[in-house]
């Protein structure tokens, strides 16, 4: 099975990553379903706890399915059954680990909080980038280089170099989905140059300190975006990560003044 999707799906080489990406989506979905079940009190699940009554987390377990995967991948080489079996391990743990990514970076419990919908954006970033290094993309642009251009070292290093200081100035605008982005596609890297920094951005507080122009301009785009996106970015997360407690407690509110009319 493994020869034959090597041969007609993949490029030589990449069935291990894309072995890895399916192995951290389907990881990140099923674990999503079993948290929202045992939030909800249904089904056989429920959350697994110590002999001391310590809440043990799945991104623990993540750890060392992780830690065993890149270890056996690199062991075992980008070829055969084993590098694709470690792939599947390594992909499992990523997803668990990713799925807590909110976690680990606020070292606090916000599973079910605002905050902790960076995890389900960690998940949904990390499997784009590992696309498109699936469809043949490189970073900072390698990939739209000839092959004489390739083989000489000077425009392989100038390259990269440009296209990771306009992902650098990106990101210093505030804009750090599209500076990941950049990295890939030198493209938007541009169009994140151009365009005006967000107002609360090491950028803004740089350059436009005495440009109140730009500053006002800078506020009300932030405020436009944010007003655009924020509702079709609530929904990709309710659906993908389930409501906040917060959001459960509004609906519930509204629910009782509804009987209570």
């Amino acid at each position: 099975m493994g020869d034959w999707l090597q041969r007609n799906i993949v490029e030589p080489g990449k069935l291990p990553l894309l072995l890895a990406l399916t192995a951290l989506v389907l990881t990140f979905l099923i674990t999503r379903v079993i948290t929202r079940l045992i939030r909800a009190g249904k089904g056989p699940f429920g959350n697994i706890s110590s002999a001391g009554g310590v809440h043990i987390h799945h991104v623990v377990p993540g750890v060392v399915l992780t830690v065993a995967g890149g270890f056996g991948a690199v062991a075992s080489g980008r070829h055969g059954f084993g590098a694709n079996a470690f792939a599947v391990v390594f992909g499992i743990g990523a997803g668990l680990v990713l799925d807590e990514f909110a976690l680990i970076l606020h070292l606090d419990d916000v599973y079910w909080t605002e905050a902790g919908r960076k995890s389900v954006e960690a998940v949904v970033l990390t499997a784009a980038l590992v696309g498109l290094l699936l469809v043949g993309f490189s970073p900072f642009g390698v990939n739209d280089m000839s092959q004489d251009e390739l083989q000489d070292r000077g425009s392989v290093l100038s390259t990269v170099v440009v296209n990771f200081l306009f992902s650098l100035a990106v990101l210093s605008k505030g804009k750090a989905q599209m500076a990941v982005f950049s990295v890939f596609i030198p493209f938007l890297g541009l169009v994140g140059l151009v365009r005006l920094a967000r107002p609360d951005s090491p950028w803004a507080r740089r350059f436009y300190r005495r440009r109140p122009r730009a500053r006002a301009r800078a506020l009300l785009r932030a405020y436009r975006h944010d007003r655009r996106w924020i509702g079709p970015r609530r929904a990709v997360g309710d659906w993908l990560g389930g409501k906040t407690t917060a959001e459960l407690a509004r609906s519930a509110e509204s629910a009782e003044s509804a009987e209570r009319k």
